[in-house]
């Protein structure tokens, strides 16, 4: 292994993702494992796959990114471990529908705060560890949604913070470059939960052209891709099966 993580310590450049410990995330930490890309992951929830990751050489840290002081406090954390970055991967996201209990703008706030505000800081705060390291040597990844162009009824604040952050896209690209790709990944439904029906899943699957869950595969793929490529920046890549021409 090129990049060694010794006494908490990175040698070399690990990749960051937030929101790491189910789904997507989780998929991506422990492909970059299995190919001796070191990791450092955050999470809010000790799920049992975060042990699974720390067993298979991950660095993760507890993360509260709901106050501007808990962002600051877990960059320094990260900043305290390593010299650079090869990444960032943004997948740490919040579901929040609108509610008769909740405040319309309380949920709004709670949306920007994950979505928006959150990248905005670290991808700030982390500038000094992704830039020197050569043309397109590192990359930064933003998690947005198929909702991004297409609205919600249901979930409007959400809706409105992935826009946003695909936005913040471009914005880093034209700030970051050449050093530092940015790019954004749009998924639309990709896996169902273990709870999902037979009804949900058959309406599920009929509103793309593919038919079909792809699993957290299809997204691995792409990411590789993007930390591959030295000329792809500033675009969002949708993964929808033809979504939008149903």
């Amino acid at each position: 292994m090129e990049n060694l993580l010794v006494d908490n310590v990175f040698s070399g450049r690990p990749v960051l993702i937030t929101g790491a410990g189910r789904r997507i995330g989780l998929a991506l930490a422990k492909d970059f494992l299995s190919r001796h890309q070191p990791v450092i992951v955050s999470f809010r929830t000790r799920y049992p796959s975060i042990d699974e990751l720390e067993q298979a050489g991950a660095l993760c840290l507890f993360s509260d990114f709901s106050t501007d002081e808990g962002i600051r406090a877990f960059a320094d954390s990260v900043m305290q471990r390593c010299n650079g970055l090869r990444a960032i991967i943004h997948n740490a996201s919040a579901w929040q529908a609108e509610s008769q209990t909740v405040a319309h703008s309380d949920t709004l706030a709670a949306m920007l705060q994950i979505h928006v505000n959150t990248p905005y800081l670290l991808n700030h705060l982390f500038e000094p560890l992704l830039r020197g390291h050569g043309h397109a040597g590192s990359d930064i990844i933003h998690f947005t949604d198929y909702v991004v162009e297409r609205g919600s009824d249901k979930h409007i604040a959400y809706a409105a913070s992935k826009a946003a952050l695909d936005n913040l896209t471009r914005s880093f690209a034209r700030k970051l470059a050449p050093e530092v790709k940015v790019n954004a990944i749009a998924p639309a439904m990709i896996s169902f939960n273990e709870g999902d029906d037979a009804q949900y899943r058959k309406e599920a699957l009929n509103k793309s052209l593919m038919k079909v869950a792809p699993g957290e595969k299809e997204i691995v793929a792409l990411v590789n891709y993007l930390l591959e490529s030295r000329y792809v920046t500033g675009r969002s890549h949708a993964v929808d099966g033809g979504r939008p021409l149903r």
